[in-house]
């Protein structure tokens, strides 16, 4: 049975604090979502595992709250919780319930000016969260997909994962030069990436899976398999798709690829890059061992 892995979804309580959702255009997914309802979701879709990624909340309490769904629902093999690299909670969060489900690390590096990657203090923290056993996810603005090049060729040590493929513009068709930026960082063998949030970077009332294919071709020519992952990017997704159109508009779109590969995508990667333990009872993995 073939092990599929959404490497990117979110929980929220809307009354928790998620202040970018009370944009008007964000109004179909303004609302709590539970582990029941990615329970729900799992079912309908076939997807065995997930790894829960922070919702912009930007706070420690999120990560508890995250790590405590992480311990209470089996489906969420890993968590992605949010933390400054400037001021790094790392001591808190090992204490924290659900702790051993913590596989990487995020800050809202899209709201950040140009260079923030550049600093000093925060490439310190994000040498500190490699060692830690941890990889970060990179959710940026198209335009610091060469800051982060940089930042991935310097650090090599430090596992990055890239949210949304940088955010091209697929509602525009603009490839260039998104691309340009995207080999650069690609080139980096510590840097993974994520096909997710493509829908929501379309139109999201009348996208079609061909205006996504030259992104994900691109990514694929770029990255290879065992370096892309899927993610529903759901609830947000439901802007442009349900959680099910989603995982079938990439199943289409990746129809053609070998076999091996698309297991990779759809949960090889993810499992491998992220260290989660999945179908092995009673073994720790690597990260675990780090991590503790």
């Amino acid at each position: 049975m073939t092990v599929v892995v959404d490497a990117h979804h979110h929980l929220w309580d809307v009354e928790g604090g998620y202040s970018w959702l009370d944009d008007p255009a964000l109004t179909p997914i303004r609302r709590t979502f539970s582990p029941a309802d990615l329970r729900a979701e799992l079912a309908g879709a076939g997807v065995s595992h997930t790894v829960l990624v922070e919702g912009g909340r930007c706070d420690e309490g999120e990560a508890a709250v995250l790590l405590q769904y992480a311990a209470e629902t089996p489906q969420i093999a890993g968590v992605v919780a949010w933390a400054d690299p400037a001021d790094l909670p790392l001591e808190r969060y090992r204490r924290l319930p659900g702790a051993s489900r913590l596989v990487g690390l995020r800050a809202q590096v899209q709201a950040e000016p140009a260079g923030y990657l550049d600093r000093p203090v925060v490439r310190e923290g994000l040498l500190a969260i490699g060692a830690a056993g941890l990889a970060f996810d990179l959710v940026v603005r198209r335009d610091q997909l060469a800051e982060c090049a940089r930042l991935a060729a310097d650090l090599p040590s430090v596992r990055f994962v890239l949210d949304h493929l940088g955010k091209p513009d697929i509602a525009g068709q603009v490839v260039k030069p998104w691309d340009e930026d995207l080999a650069r960082l690609a080139a980096c063998p510590n840097v993974a990436a994520k096909l997710s949030g493509l829908v929501t970077e379309a139109d999201w009332a009348s996208w079609r899976p061909a205006d996504l294919r030259p992104f994900v071709q691109t990514a694929l020519d770029l990255f290879g398999a065992d370096r892309l992952m899927f993610g529903s990017d759901w609830p947000v997704c439901l802007l442009a798709a349900s959680y099910r159109g989603v995982l079938d508009t990439m199943r289409d779109l990746l129809q053609d690829v070998a076999e091996a590969d698309r297991a990779a995508i759809f949960g090889g990667t993810a499992a491998a890059f992220y260290r989660l333990d999945i179908g092995k009872p009673g073994v720790e993995s690597p990260r675990r061992q780090a991590w503790h």
